[in-house]
């Protein structure tokens, strides 16, 4: 560990799907690790914990006081009351403000692929416009673009989950002929972590996919036979992205305006369009059903 990183590294949304997770990751690699929570929460051993909220400016000095890098972890989707691109473009603002005055020195941000053209859903759009804010900032900021990511408890998977289960017969729209690289949730931790100690990603935009492509009907049928079930879909030209997350809100656990969000997203294709990163950070990447067993398998453990 070089002297700048025996600083703290920060990482905001810790308590979320992919902030628990880096955090056990971070910790195994021996980083001094603090944890950014709304409310307290709990974290694996050896962290420390700061109460701030990105959408409260004065509470964010004590949060990155003598850190030296910055995982930005956060989106406002499904949050609360208000329009959540406007929350995400605010907390962005007072991040990079906050980080400005304290001297951090790089941000590591978590986006989406899908993130170009002008016919971006809402959703995306606002993802794309934080990392424009936060690469502005006078720090380093690496971009890493995700595509869809596959883990027990995140939200793509919970929504696949329960479909799956509960649905044996779906009439779906024309987003399930879009393509899609989806990538297991440990190969995004790894890339996170990895690009911390890889001063060449510093200032950079990385596309990060697995190594399968495949259509979101392809994704659906395939998740089915690894549970043993059978699925038959049926798509249909009038069925819209907008009614069609209102069955996913009735049949999931996922939350309406979170469904919303993320299947007006589906027409916008997900594939990694830029594979520099694999030069870069050279991880052996996960197949698509072995990062379903992986999530089939965790929860069971946990009793899911």
């Amino acid at each position: 560990m070089t002297t700048q990183t025996c600083k703290a590294i920060l990482v905001t949304g810790a308590g979320g799907f992919i902030g628990r997770r880096l955090v056990q990751e971070l910790l195994r690699r021996g980083y001094r690790v603090r944890c950014m929570d709304r409310r307290p929460a709990d974290h694996p051993a050896g962290y420390e914990q700061v109460l701030a909220d990105l959408l409260d400016p004065d509470s964010l000095t004590a949060a990155l006081v003598d850190v030296d890098s910055a995982y930005y972890l956060v989106h406002s989707m499904g949050r609360g009351q208000g329009d959540f691109a406007d929350q995400d473009r605010q907390a962005a603002r007072n991040f990079v403000a906050a980080a400005e005055a304290a001297g951090v020195r790089r941000v590591i941000y978590l986006g989406g692929l899908g993130e170009t053209g002008d016919n971006l859903s809402h959703h995306l759009a606002s993802r794309l416009e934080v990392a424009h804010i936060l690469q502005a900032g006078r720090f380093s900021t690496t971009f890493l673009r995700a595509a869809v990511i596959i883990g027990y408890g995140g939200v793509s998977y919970e929504m696949v989950h329960s479909l799956v289960r509960r649905l044996p017969v779906m009439i779906t729209p024309r987003w399930v002929a879009t393509r899609n690289q989806p990538i297991a949730v440990n190969d995004v931790i790894a890339y996170l972590a990895g690009c911390l100690e890889e001063s060449r990603t510093e200032g950079q935009t990385f596309d990060i996919g697995g190594p399968d492509i495949m259509t979101y009907k392809d994704m659906l049928e395939r998740f089915a036979r690894l549970e043993g079930r059978r699925l038959w879909i049926i798509p249909v030209p009038v069925l819209t992205p907008r009614l069609s997350s209102y069955w996913v809100g009735l049949v999931t656990p996922v939350k309406p305006a979170v469904a919303i969000a993320l299947i007006e997203g589906l027409k916008n294709e997900v594939i990694c369009r830029d594979n520099r990163i694999r030069e870069l950070l050279p991880i052996p990447l996960t197949t698509f059903d072995d990062a379903i067993r992986t999530a089939l398998a965790e929860q069971q453990q946990a009793g899911g």
